[in-house]
């Protein structure tokens, strides 16, 4: 029998709105430029208005995209709340396809929130949380990082175990060797380009700063 525990993209989803409650509107967040309320706004248009939301991958719909969520920004915050943890309407692909669409998404989103005061720390996940994260982490990672001219292992530090997760090579399959060592949740941030995470990065000099060069996020 499968578990009736929710999956790790609605709990995510759900931690996060509760954590966008405890901020309010105009608090900050790792997204440059963004408070909480442009945050909050930026997840309801992904989710409703799909036809605009390739705007984040098409630069050609991105001011679409940004004139939608302006919009959306205006609403009465509690409103945008609730249309968040509603989830995706049933018109919008998001619905259907919410654990492999938005684990990475709001988990990303929810450490953005908590991680843009000067103090955080990370949270702990259970093993099975933490085989998918680091799924998700290493397959970001291998893609922002496929042409760096060095070979990179990405690993997880001494103490953290993971049932179905090991160490994963991506970029040239030449030398020089590079390490980037992290948890799970702090590799699947740094491969989405935040630097208010825990990752060691380790090896030649050449090979590091090829690997600090890339630009991180998909």
């Amino acid at each position: 029998m499968g578990s009736d525990r929710p999956t790790l993209a609605r709990r995510e989803r759900s931690a996060l709105v509760r954590s966008l409650r405890a901020a309010g509107p105009d608090a900050p967040t790792l997204c440059e430029g963004w408070t909480t309320r442009d945050l909050a706004a930026h997840l309801v248009v992904r989710e409703g208005r799909p036809d605009a939301a390739a705007g984040v991958l098409v630069p050609a719909l991105a001011p679409r995209l940004e004139e939608l969520r302006l919009r959306e920004a205006d609403r009465d915050w509690d409103e945008l709340l609730d249309r968040i943890d509603g989830g995706a309407p049933w018109y919008s692909p998001f619905r259907y396809a919410d654990q492999v669409a938005n684990a990475a998404e709001y988990l990303v989103h929810h450490e953005d929130v908590l991680r843009a005061g000067e103090v955080w720390s990370e949270r702990e996940f259970g093993t099975e949380d933490l085989d998918r994260i680091w799924s998700l982490a290493t397959t970001v990672a291998r893609t922002v990082l496929r042409r760096v001219p060095a070979r990179i292992e990405l690993t997880t530090p001494p103490g953290v175990r993971l049932e179905r997760g090991r160490a994963v090579t991506t970029g040239a399959a030449v030398a020089p060797v590079v390490s980037v060592t992290a948890a799970p949740v702090e590799m699947l941030l740094w491969a989405f380009g935040r630097d208010a995470v825990h990752v060691d990065v380790s090896g030649p000099e050449d090979g590091i700063e090829a690997v600090l060069a890339v630009s991180r996020g998909i």
